[in-house]
């Protein structure tokens, strides 16, 4: 034991806890100790994990260490980063102890999901582009010829035939919503509504919807007159996507990834050359 009163961790418990978080679509940050001065290198390879629920698996053997790196835990994952170091003395100054120790911040979760309800041309050329860039891509359709492994050469799309209905195939795709982007890109106001009610439910972390101003708002005032709460239907990005005055279906699927990825990393989508202009009034 130490005088944090918590056994250390072994590499063991970590990955179990790891494994854990990952299955049940958690967030967590792994804190490694990377860097010590030479009488206390003997601490180098130390792990901690904090849970964003705030439980916490290891230890460093200080108490006060241990609560200062779950408070920074919080802030990093706040922050969208993947990966991060800090010297103790930039986040707890007060710790001298542990003045010149470096600490390497993991964000961990299940891998980035999209899921599409609508394999038109839209949905079809998102779901290609977003294995593309590396995302597990689900793709949803209630016309079994549309998803169709022919019509895809990514094996790696998963394709699903909506036959009993979109509600149940959204809801066992989009799971307990962690890690999940949904994009409704249907052919109509029925299919948009039933896939939205059913995607609202699981509180992905990305939703949005396809489709003119007029036609989303008539979806959204339908689930709002059925009782879906406000807070929920203002989470829907509709209609989708980042304003690149796109045309065709591809360029219309790329102003919705560039919208995801913003989302999922924090990012306001405004362009880069914002700050020169700031700075320099042109």
């Amino acid at each position: 034991m130490n005088d944090t009163g918590k056994p250390p961790a072994n590499s063991h418990s970590i990955t179990q806890a790891i494994s854990r978080v990952l299955q049940e679509g958690a967030v967590a940050v792994l804190v490694t100790l990377i860097e010590a001065p030479l009488d206390a290198a003997q601490s180098v390879g130390a792990k901690f994990l904090v849970e964003s629920s705030g439980a916490s698996v290891g230890s460093f053997g200080d108490a006060a260490l241990d609560e200062s790196v779950a408070d920074q835990a919080v802030k990093f994952l706040a922050a969208h980063s993947e990966a991060q170091t800090f010297r103790v003395e930039d986040f707890a100054p007060a710790l001298a102890e542990w003045r010149g120790v470096r600490l390497l911040f993991e964000r961990v979760e299940p891998g980035p999901h999209i899921v599409v309800c609508g394999a038109g041309h839209v949905g079809a050329a998102l779901a290609s582009l977003s294995r593309l860039l590396g995302y597990r891509v689900t793709l949803i359709d209630d016309r079994p010829d549309f998803v169709a492994r022919g019509r895809f050469l990514d094996a790696e799309i998963e394709l699903i035939a909506a036959r009993e209905g979109w509600t149940k195939a959204v809801r066992a795709s989009v799971g307990t919503g962690r890690g999940v982007a949904v994009a409704v890109v249907t052919r109509g106001h029925n299919e948009d509504e039933e896939c939205l009610r059913a995607v609202l439910e699981a509180k992905p972390d990305y939703v949005g919807m396809i489709g003119s101003r007029r036609r989303t708002n008539i979806v959204l005032e339908r689930l709002r007159e059925t009782g879906v709460e406000e807070s929920r239907l203002r989470e829907v990005r509709a209609p989708i996507g980042l304003d690149i005055a796109a045309v065709t279906p591809e360029e219309v699927a790329l102003s919705i990834l560039a919208e995801i990825i913003a989302a999922r990393r924090g990012s306001t989508g405004a362009p880069l050359s914002t700050w020169r202009r700031s700075d320099d009034g042109r």
